[in-house]
Protein backbone atom coordinates (compact mmCIF):
# COMPACT_ATOMS: atom_id res chain seq x y z
CA UNK A 1 0.00 0.00 0.00
CA UNK A 2 2.96 2.31 0.63
CA UNK A 3 4.18 1.61 -2.91
CA UNK A 4 0.67 2.29 -4.16
CA UNK A 5 0.48 5.70 -2.52
CA UNK A 6 4.00 6.38 -3.78
CA UNK A 7 2.84 5.71 -7.35
CA UNK A 8 -0.02 8.20 -6.96
CA UNK A 9 2.24 10.91 -5.53
CA UNK A 10 4.93 10.17 -8.13
CA UNK A 11 2.47 10.44 -11.02
CA UNK A 12 1.11 13.67 -9.55
CA UNK A 13 4.62 15.12 -9.15
CA UNK A 14 5.68 14.34 -12.74
CA UNK A 15 2.48 15.80 -14.17
CA UNK A 16 2.93 18.86 -11.94
CA UNK A 17 6.39 19.36 -13.47
CA UNK A 18 4.99 18.98 -16.99
CA UNK A 19 2.22 21.50 -16.38
CA UNK A 20 4.66 23.67 -14.40
CA UNK A 21 2.25 24.06 -11.50
CA UNK A 22 2.30 22.37 -8.06
CA UNK A 23 -1.50 22.43 -7.97
CA UNK A 24 -1.60 19.15 -9.96
CA UNK A 25 0.28 17.35 -7.18
CA UNK A 26 -1.94 18.89 -4.50
CA UNK A 27 -5.00 17.82 -6.50
CA UNK A 28 -3.67 14.28 -6.90
CA UNK A 29 -3.10 13.80 -3.17
CA UNK A 30 -6.31 15.55 -2.09
CA UNK A 31 -8.55 13.75 -4.58
CA UNK A 32 -7.11 10.30 -3.81
CA UNK A 33 -7.64 10.83 -0.08
CA UNK A 34 -11.18 12.19 -0.66
CA UNK A 35 -12.15 9.24 -2.85
CA UNK A 36 -10.80 6.79 -0.26
CA UNK A 37 -12.92 8.40 2.45
CA UNK A 38 -16.07 8.29 0.29
CA UNK A 39 -15.51 4.68 -0.76
CA UNK A 40 -14.71 3.66 2.82
CA UNK A 41 -18.08 4.88 4.09
CA UNK A 42 -20.35 3.98 1.17
CA UNK A 43 -18.68 1.09 -0.69
CA UNK A 44 -21.00 -1.59 0.77
CA UNK A 45 -24.19 0.24 -0.27
CA UNK A 46 -22.82 0.89 -3.77
CA UNK A 47 -21.78 -2.74 -4.30
CA UNK A 48 -25.09 -4.17 -3.03
CA UNK A 49 -27.00 -1.80 -5.30
CA UNK A 50 -24.89 -2.77 -8.31
CA UNK A 51 -25.64 -6.47 -7.80
CA UNK A 52 -29.33 -6.02 -6.86
CA UNK A 53 -28.81 -7.84 -3.57
CA UNK A 54 -31.70 -8.22 -1.10
CA UNK A 55 -31.32 -8.69 2.64
CA UNK A 56 -32.33 -12.05 4.11
CA UNK A 57 -32.88 -13.10 7.71
CA UNK A 58 -33.39 -16.14 9.94
CA UNK A 59 -37.01 -16.60 8.82
CA UNK A 60 -36.37 -16.66 5.08
CA UNK A 61 -33.19 -18.81 5.10
CA UNK A 62 -32.87 -20.40 8.55
CA UNK A 63 -30.21 -23.05 7.79
CA UNK A 64 -27.94 -20.68 5.89
CA UNK A 65 -28.33 -17.97 8.49
CA UNK A 66 -27.50 -20.42 11.30
CA UNK A 67 -24.29 -21.42 9.53
CA UNK A 68 -23.24 -17.78 9.24
CA UNK A 69 -24.23 -17.12 12.85
CA UNK A 70 -22.25 -20.08 14.23
CA UNK A 71 -19.15 -19.25 12.18
CA UNK A 72 -19.31 -15.61 13.28
CA UNK A 73 -19.43 -16.64 16.93
CA UNK A 74 -16.51 -19.06 16.40
CA UNK A 75 -14.48 -16.33 14.69
CA UNK A 76 -15.31 -13.82 17.43
CA UNK A 77 -16.93 -11.45 14.94
CA UNK A 78 -20.26 -9.60 14.97
CA UNK A 79 -22.85 -11.33 12.78
CA UNK A 80 -22.75 -9.44 9.45
CA UNK A 81 -25.83 -8.47 7.48
CA UNK A 82 -26.76 -11.23 5.06
CA UNK A 83 -27.79 -10.60 1.44
CA UNK A 84 -28.94 -12.77 -1.46
CA UNK A 85 -28.27 -12.10 -5.15
CA UNK A 86 -30.81 -13.69 -7.50
CA UNK A 87 -28.38 -15.22 -9.99
CA UNK A 88 -27.70 -18.81 -11.03
CA UNK A 89 -23.93 -18.24 -11.18
CA UNK A 90 -22.53 -19.59 -7.87
CA UNK A 91 -20.49 -17.00 -6.00
CA UNK A 92 -20.22 -14.92 -2.82
CA UNK A 93 -18.53 -11.80 -1.49
CA UNK A 94 -17.98 -9.77 1.67
CA UNK A 95 -17.80 -6.00 1.92
CA UNK A 96 -18.20 -3.18 4.44
CA UNK A 97 -15.90 -0.71 6.14
CA UNK A 98 -15.24 -2.75 9.31
CA UNK A 99 -16.43 -5.89 11.18
CA UNK A 100 -19.25 -3.94 12.84
CA UNK A 101 -20.60 -2.77 9.48
CA UNK A 102 -19.85 -5.83 7.35
CA UNK A 103 -21.99 -7.52 4.74
CA UNK A 104 -21.89 -11.05 3.32
CA UNK A 105 -23.75 -11.81 0.10
CA UNK A 106 -24.28 -15.11 -1.72
CA UNK A 107 -25.99 -15.95 -4.99
CA UNK A 108 -29.02 -18.20 -5.27
CA UNK A 109 -26.94 -20.46 -7.53
CA UNK A 110 -24.39 -21.02 -4.78
CA UNK A 111 -27.06 -22.31 -2.38
CA UNK A 112 -28.32 -24.77 -5.01
CA UNK A 113 -25.06 -26.54 -5.87
CA UNK A 114 -23.23 -26.69 -2.51
CA UNK A 115 -23.83 -28.95 0.47
CA UNK A 116 -23.61 -27.80 4.09
CA UNK A 117 -19.87 -28.37 4.58
CA UNK A 118 -19.10 -26.56 1.33
CA UNK A 119 -21.32 -23.61 2.28
CA UNK A 120 -19.51 -23.47 5.61
CA UNK A 121 -16.20 -23.30 3.76
CA UNK A 122 -17.40 -20.43 1.55
CA UNK A 123 -18.90 -18.43 4.41
CA UNK A 124 -15.79 -19.00 6.54
CA UNK A 125 -13.70 -17.61 3.67
CA UNK A 126 -15.87 -14.48 3.49
CA UNK A 127 -15.82 -14.02 7.27
CA UNK A 128 -12.03 -14.29 7.11
CA UNK A 129 -11.99 -11.37 4.69
CA UNK A 130 -13.94 -9.41 7.31
CA UNK A 131 -11.67 -10.49 10.16
CA UNK A 132 -8.56 -9.68 8.13
CA UNK A 133 -10.04 -6.29 7.15
CA UNK A 134 -9.48 -7.08 3.48
CA UNK A 135 -12.44 -4.92 2.43
CA UNK A 136 -10.55 -1.79 3.47
CA UNK A 137 -7.40 -2.83 1.60
CA UNK A 138 -9.39 -3.76 -1.51
CA UNK A 139 -11.38 -0.53 -1.48
CA UNK A 140 -8.27 1.63 -1.17
CA UNK A 141 -6.58 -0.33 -3.96
CA UNK A 142 -9.51 0.00 -6.36
CA UNK A 143 -9.87 3.74 -5.75
CA UNK A 144 -6.17 4.39 -6.27
CA UNK A 145 -6.11 2.34 -9.49
CA UNK A 146 -9.09 4.29 -10.79
CA UNK A 147 -7.56 7.62 -9.82
CA UNK A 148 -4.23 6.89 -11.53
CA UNK A 149 -6.16 5.92 -14.67
CA UNK A 150 -8.18 9.16 -14.56
CA UNK A 151 -5.07 11.27 -14.04
CA UNK A 152 -3.28 9.57 -16.93
CA UNK A 153 -6.31 10.00 -19.16
CA UNK A 154 -6.48 13.73 -18.36
CA UNK A 155 -2.80 14.07 -19.25
CA UNK A 156 -3.26 12.20 -22.55
CA UNK A 157 -6.23 14.36 -23.54
CA UNK A 158 -4.36 17.58 -22.80
CA UNK A 159 -1.51 16.32 -24.97
CA UNK A 160 -3.82 15.51 -27.87
CA UNK A 161 -5.58 18.88 -27.73
CA UNK A 162 -2.27 20.74 -27.62
CA UNK A 163 -2.71 22.38 -24.24
CA UNK A 164 0.25 20.68 -22.56
CA UNK A 165 2.87 22.92 -20.92
CA UNK A 166 1.71 26.19 -22.45
CA UNK A 167 2.96 27.59 -25.78
CA UNK A 168 5.40 25.81 -28.06
CA UNK A 169 8.13 28.32 -27.18
CA UNK A 170 7.91 27.31 -23.53
CA UNK A 171 8.20 23.58 -24.10
CA UNK A 172 11.87 23.30 -24.98
CA UNK A 173 13.06 23.80 -21.40
CA UNK A 174 11.24 20.80 -20.03
CA UNK A 175 11.01 18.47 -23.04
CA UNK A 176 12.54 15.57 -21.11
CA UNK A 177 9.90 15.90 -18.39
CA UNK A 178 7.17 15.86 -21.04
CA UNK A 179 8.59 12.61 -22.47
CA UNK A 180 8.66 11.11 -18.97
CA UNK A 181 5.09 12.29 -18.47
CA UNK A 182 3.95 10.62 -21.70
CA UNK A 183 5.63 7.33 -20.73
CA UNK A 184 4.19 7.54 -17.22
CA UNK A 185 0.67 8.23 -18.54
CA UNK A 186 0.92 4.93 -20.42
CA UNK A 187 2.70 2.82 -17.80
CA UNK A 188 1.19 4.17 -14.55
CA UNK A 189 -2.28 2.58 -14.96
CA UNK A 190 -0.63 -0.74 -15.83
CA UNK A 191 1.71 -0.57 -12.82
CA UNK A 192 -1.15 0.40 -10.51
CA UNK A 193 -3.31 -2.44 -11.83
CA UNK A 194 -0.53 -5.00 -11.33
CA UNK A 195 0.00 -3.84 -7.73
CA UNK A 196 -3.75 -4.16 -7.17
CA UNK A 197 -3.74 -7.70 -8.61
CA UNK A 198 -0.82 -8.70 -6.38
CA UNK A 199 -2.61 -7.38 -3.28
CA UNK A 200 -5.91 -9.09 -4.20
CA UNK A 201 -4.30 -12.47 -4.89
CA UNK A 202 -2.40 -12.51 -1.61
CA UNK A 203 -5.56 -11.65 0.32
CA UNK A 204 -7.43 -14.52 -1.37
CA UNK A 205 -4.80 -17.08 -0.33
CA UNK A 206 -4.88 -15.66 3.21
CA UNK A 207 -8.69 -15.83 3.40
CA UNK A 208 -8.62 -19.44 2.15
CA UNK A 209 -6.14 -20.39 4.88
CA UNK A 210 -8.02 -18.47 7.59
CA UNK A 211 -11.34 -19.98 6.51
CA UNK A 212 -9.88 -23.49 6.63
CA UNK A 213 -8.64 -22.86 10.16
CA UNK A 214 -12.07 -21.57 11.15
CA UNK A 215 -13.99 -24.66 9.97
CA UNK A 216 -11.15 -27.16 10.62
CA UNK A 217 -12.22 -28.74 7.34
CA UNK A 218 -10.30 -27.32 4.34
CA UNK A 219 -11.82 -29.95 2.04
CA UNK A 220 -15.18 -28.17 2.26
CA UNK A 221 -13.84 -24.97 0.70
CA UNK A 222 -11.71 -26.94 -1.78
CA UNK A 223 -14.75 -28.82 -3.09
CA UNK A 224 -16.77 -25.60 -3.22
CA UNK A 225 -14.09 -23.90 -5.32
CA UNK A 226 -14.01 -26.86 -7.73
CA UNK A 227 -17.79 -26.83 -8.17
CA UNK A 228 -17.92 -23.05 -8.66
CA UNK A 229 -15.08 -23.09 -11.21
CA UNK A 230 -16.97 -25.64 -13.32
CA UNK A 231 -19.84 -23.20 -13.85
CA UNK A 232 -18.94 -21.34 -17.05
CA UNK A 233 -21.70 -18.71 -17.28
CA UNK A 234 -20.60 -15.36 -15.74
CA UNK A 235 -22.57 -13.44 -13.15
CA UNK A 236 -25.17 -11.24 -14.87
CA UNK A 237 -24.15 -8.16 -12.89
CA UNK A 238 -20.42 -8.90 -13.10
CA UNK A 239 -18.21 -5.82 -13.21
CA UNK A 240 -14.47 -5.20 -13.24
CA UNK A 241 -15.02 -2.69 -10.44
CA UNK A 242 -16.26 -5.37 -8.00
CA UNK A 243 -14.68 -8.56 -9.39
CA UNK A 244 -11.98 -8.57 -6.71
CA UNK A 245 -14.59 -8.87 -3.94
CA UNK A 246 -15.99 -12.24 -5.03
CA UNK A 247 -14.92 -15.72 -3.94
CA UNK A 248 -14.11 -16.58 -7.57
CA UNK A 249 -13.69 -13.99 -10.31
CA UNK A 250 -17.22 -13.57 -11.77
CA UNK A 251 -15.87 -12.69 -15.24
CA UNK A 252 -13.98 -14.84 -17.72
CA UNK A 253 -10.73 -12.92 -18.26
CA UNK A 254 -7.07 -13.65 -18.97
CA UNK A 255 -5.31 -15.12 -15.90
CA UNK A 256 -2.54 -12.53 -15.99
CA UNK A 257 -5.06 -9.78 -15.31
CA UNK A 258 -7.26 -11.73 -12.90
CA UNK A 259 -7.77 -10.42 -9.38
CA UNK A 260 -7.80 -14.03 -8.12
CA UNK A 261 -5.19 -16.81 -8.12
CA UNK A 262 -6.11 -19.81 -10.33
CA UNK A 263 -8.62 -22.09 -8.58
CA UNK A 264 -6.28 -25.06 -9.07
CA UNK A 265 -3.55 -23.33 -7.03
CA UNK A 266 -5.99 -22.44 -4.26
CA UNK A 267 -7.29 -26.02 -4.09
CA UNK A 268 -3.73 -27.42 -3.98
CA UNK A 269 -2.85 -25.03 -1.15
CA UNK A 270 -5.93 -26.06 0.82
CA UNK A 271 -5.19 -29.77 0.36
CA UNK A 272 -1.48 -29.33 0.96
CA UNK A 273 -0.55 -31.07 -2.27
Amino acid sequence: MTVFLGVVVGVGWVFAQVYQTPSVLYFAVFFSVLMNIISYWFSDKIVLKMHKAKEVDLKSHPELYRILENLSITAGLPIPKFYLIDDQAPNAFATGRNPNNAVVAVTSGLIKILDKSELEGVLAHELSHIGNRDMLVSTVAVVLVGFVAILSDMFSRSLIWGRLGGDREDRGGHGAIIIVGILLSILAPIIASLIHLAISRKREFLADASGALLTRYPEGLAKALEKISMYSRPLKTASNATAHLFLVNPKSIVRLFSTHPPVEERVRALRGT
